[in-house]
Protein backbone atom coordinates (compact mmCIF):
# COMPACT_ATOMS: atom_id res chain seq x y z
CA UNK A 1 0.00 0.00 0.00
CA UNK A 2 2.75 2.47 0.98
CA UNK A 3 4.83 1.48 -2.05
CA UNK A 4 1.91 1.97 -4.46
CA UNK A 5 1.14 5.37 -2.90
CA UNK A 6 4.80 6.33 -3.25
CA UNK A 7 4.83 5.27 -6.93
CA UNK A 8 1.63 7.26 -7.58
CA UNK A 9 3.16 10.41 -6.00
CA UNK A 10 6.38 9.85 -7.97
CA UNK A 11 4.32 9.54 -11.19
CA UNK A 12 2.50 12.82 -10.46
CA UNK A 13 5.79 14.60 -9.82
CA UNK A 14 7.30 13.29 -13.06
CA UNK A 15 4.24 14.37 -15.04
CA UNK A 16 4.49 17.82 -13.46
CA UNK A 17 8.19 18.11 -14.27
CA UNK A 18 7.61 17.13 -17.88
CA UNK A 19 5.59 20.31 -18.43
CA UNK A 20 2.88 18.41 -20.28
CA UNK A 21 -0.01 19.14 -17.95
CA UNK A 22 1.09 22.09 -15.80
CA UNK A 23 1.77 25.75 -16.42
CA UNK A 24 5.34 26.70 -17.20
CA UNK A 25 6.71 28.18 -14.01
CA UNK A 26 9.78 30.26 -13.25
CA UNK A 27 12.71 27.97 -12.48
CA UNK A 28 11.51 25.16 -14.77
CA UNK A 29 12.47 24.24 -18.33
CA UNK A 30 10.73 26.11 -21.15
CA UNK A 31 9.07 23.63 -23.52
CA UNK A 32 10.70 23.54 -26.92
CA UNK A 33 8.66 24.37 -30.00
CA UNK A 34 9.06 24.75 -33.73
CA UNK A 35 6.94 27.47 -35.32
CA UNK A 36 7.09 29.28 -38.66
CA UNK A 37 7.97 32.94 -38.99
CA UNK A 38 6.56 35.35 -41.59
CA UNK A 39 9.15 34.10 -44.13
CA UNK A 40 7.89 30.53 -43.59
CA UNK A 41 11.20 29.64 -41.92
CA UNK A 42 10.93 27.12 -39.06
CA UNK A 43 12.17 28.54 -35.76
CA UNK A 44 12.78 26.41 -32.66
CA UNK A 45 13.49 27.59 -29.14
CA UNK A 46 16.52 25.28 -29.07
CA UNK A 47 17.97 27.23 -32.03
CA UNK A 48 18.86 29.87 -29.45
CA UNK A 49 20.33 27.68 -26.70
CA UNK A 50 23.13 29.61 -25.07
CA UNK A 51 21.29 32.95 -25.40
CA UNK A 52 18.60 34.77 -23.45
CA UNK A 53 15.26 34.63 -25.27
CA UNK A 54 12.16 36.75 -24.77
CA UNK A 55 8.87 35.12 -25.83
CA UNK A 56 6.15 37.74 -26.28
CA UNK A 57 2.61 36.47 -26.85
CA UNK A 58 0.42 38.97 -28.66
CA UNK A 59 -2.87 39.43 -30.52
CA UNK A 60 -2.99 42.49 -32.83
CA UNK A 61 -6.69 43.00 -32.04
CA UNK A 62 -6.11 43.26 -28.27
CA UNK A 63 -6.26 46.80 -26.86
CA UNK A 64 -3.54 46.04 -24.29
CA UNK A 65 -1.24 44.70 -27.03
CA UNK A 66 -1.88 47.84 -29.08
CA UNK A 67 -1.17 49.94 -25.98
CA UNK A 68 2.23 48.21 -25.65
CA UNK A 69 3.27 47.99 -29.31
CA UNK A 70 5.64 50.98 -29.25
CA UNK A 71 7.03 50.04 -25.83
CA UNK A 72 7.67 46.46 -26.98
CA UNK A 73 9.19 47.61 -30.29
CA UNK A 74 11.68 49.84 -28.44
CA UNK A 75 12.46 47.16 -25.86
CA UNK A 76 13.12 44.54 -28.51
CA UNK A 77 15.28 46.89 -30.57
CA UNK A 78 17.31 48.02 -27.55
CA UNK A 79 17.93 44.55 -26.13
CA UNK A 80 18.57 42.82 -29.45
CA UNK A 81 21.60 45.08 -29.79
CA UNK A 82 22.70 43.67 -26.44
CA UNK A 83 22.41 40.04 -27.55
CA UNK A 84 18.86 39.20 -26.40
CA UNK A 85 16.70 37.19 -28.84
CA UNK A 86 13.10 38.48 -29.09
CA UNK A 87 10.33 36.34 -30.57
CA UNK A 88 6.70 37.43 -30.98
CA UNK A 89 4.15 34.59 -30.94
CA UNK A 90 0.59 34.93 -32.24
CA UNK A 91 -1.77 32.18 -31.04
CA UNK A 92 -4.96 33.84 -32.32
CA UNK A 93 -6.81 31.03 -34.11
CA UNK A 94 -8.50 33.17 -36.79
CA UNK A 95 -5.34 34.94 -37.96
CA UNK A 96 -2.94 34.15 -40.81
CA UNK A 97 0.69 34.72 -41.73
CA UNK A 98 -0.50 37.76 -43.70
CA UNK A 99 -1.88 39.24 -40.46
CA UNK A 100 1.47 38.60 -38.76
CA UNK A 101 3.36 40.19 -41.64
CA UNK A 102 1.07 43.24 -41.59
CA UNK A 103 1.57 43.63 -37.81
CA UNK A 104 5.32 43.31 -38.25
CA UNK A 105 5.51 45.83 -41.13
CA UNK A 106 2.99 48.35 -39.75
CA UNK A 107 4.80 48.51 -36.41
CA UNK A 108 8.33 48.33 -37.90
CA UNK A 109 9.19 45.29 -35.79
CA UNK A 110 12.71 43.99 -36.36
CA UNK A 111 12.17 40.65 -34.65
CA UNK A 112 10.60 37.41 -35.78
CA UNK A 113 6.85 36.92 -35.51
CA UNK A 114 5.84 33.28 -35.19
CA UNK A 115 2.63 31.47 -36.18
CA UNK A 116 1.02 29.45 -33.38
CA UNK A 117 -2.51 29.72 -34.80
CA UNK A 118 -3.30 26.16 -33.63
CA UNK A 119 -2.54 27.36 -30.09
CA UNK A 120 -0.47 24.25 -29.37
CA UNK A 121 2.56 26.14 -28.08
CA UNK A 122 0.49 28.63 -26.07
CA UNK A 123 -1.36 25.73 -24.45
CA UNK A 124 1.94 24.06 -23.51
CA UNK A 125 2.98 27.31 -21.83
CA UNK A 126 -0.57 27.78 -20.51
CA UNK A 127 -0.72 31.33 -21.85
CA UNK A 128 -4.13 32.81 -21.07
CA UNK A 129 -3.61 36.54 -21.68
CA UNK A 130 -2.02 38.75 -24.32
CA UNK A 131 0.37 40.39 -23.97
CA UNK A 132 2.29 37.88 -21.90
CA UNK A 133 6.06 37.57 -21.73
CA UNK A 134 8.44 34.77 -20.79
CA UNK A 135 12.20 35.17 -20.52
CA UNK A 136 14.25 32.01 -20.99
CA UNK A 137 17.88 31.82 -19.89
CA UNK A 138 20.75 30.29 -21.94
CA UNK A 139 20.15 26.87 -20.31
CA UNK A 140 16.49 26.84 -21.38
CA UNK A 141 15.02 27.69 -17.95
CA UNK A 142 12.17 30.18 -17.54
CA UNK A 143 13.40 33.08 -15.42
CA UNK A 144 10.54 35.56 -15.93
CA UNK A 145 6.83 35.14 -16.57
CA UNK A 146 4.17 37.83 -16.68
CA UNK A 147 3.23 41.31 -17.80
CA UNK A 148 5.24 43.86 -19.76
CA UNK A 149 4.60 46.53 -17.12
CA UNK A 150 2.26 47.66 -14.34
CA UNK A 151 0.09 49.95 -16.49
CA UNK A 152 -3.10 47.89 -16.20
CA UNK A 153 -5.50 50.76 -16.96
CA UNK A 154 -3.19 52.40 -19.50
CA UNK A 155 -3.21 55.70 -17.62
CA UNK A 156 0.30 55.84 -16.13
CA UNK A 157 2.74 58.31 -17.63
CA UNK A 158 5.71 56.42 -16.13
CA UNK A 159 4.75 52.74 -15.80
CA UNK A 160 7.13 50.30 -14.12
CA UNK A 161 8.46 48.07 -16.92
CA UNK A 162 9.00 44.60 -15.46
CA UNK A 163 10.61 43.21 -18.63
CA UNK A 164 13.12 46.05 -18.98
CA UNK A 165 14.09 45.77 -15.31
CA UNK A 166 14.49 41.98 -15.57
CA UNK A 167 16.65 42.29 -18.71
CA UNK A 168 18.84 44.96 -17.12
CA UNK A 169 19.29 42.77 -14.05
CA UNK A 170 20.18 39.78 -16.24
CA UNK A 171 22.75 41.74 -18.21
CA UNK A 172 24.41 43.03 -15.04
CA UNK A 173 24.49 39.58 -13.37
CA UNK A 174 21.95 40.49 -10.70
CA UNK A 175 19.04 38.34 -9.52
CA UNK A 176 15.69 39.25 -11.04
CA UNK A 177 13.69 41.30 -8.55
CA UNK A 178 10.27 40.57 -10.08
CA UNK A 179 10.50 37.13 -11.70
CA UNK A 180 6.75 36.52 -11.85
CA UNK A 181 4.02 39.13 -12.35
CA UNK A 182 0.35 39.00 -13.28
CA UNK A 183 -0.23 39.51 -17.02
CA UNK A 184 -3.21 41.65 -18.02
CA UNK A 185 -4.94 42.27 -21.32
CA UNK A 186 -7.12 40.04 -23.50
CA UNK A 187 -7.84 36.33 -23.34
CA UNK A 188 -5.99 34.27 -25.92
CA UNK A 189 -8.36 33.49 -28.77
CA UNK A 190 -7.97 29.72 -28.88
CA UNK A 191 -9.92 27.61 -31.31
CA UNK A 192 -11.93 25.19 -29.16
Amino acid sequence: MIVSHFLYVLFLLLVGWSGSTHAVNVGYPAPDFTLFDTSEEPISLTDFRGKYVVLEWFNPHCRAVQQHREIVRKLAHHYQWRGIIWLGINSTHYMTQEDNLMWQETNRLNYRILDDFTGETARRYQVKITPQVYIVNPMGIVIYSGAVDDNVRGDKSQPFNYVAVALEEILTDQPITYSQTQPYGCLVQYQY
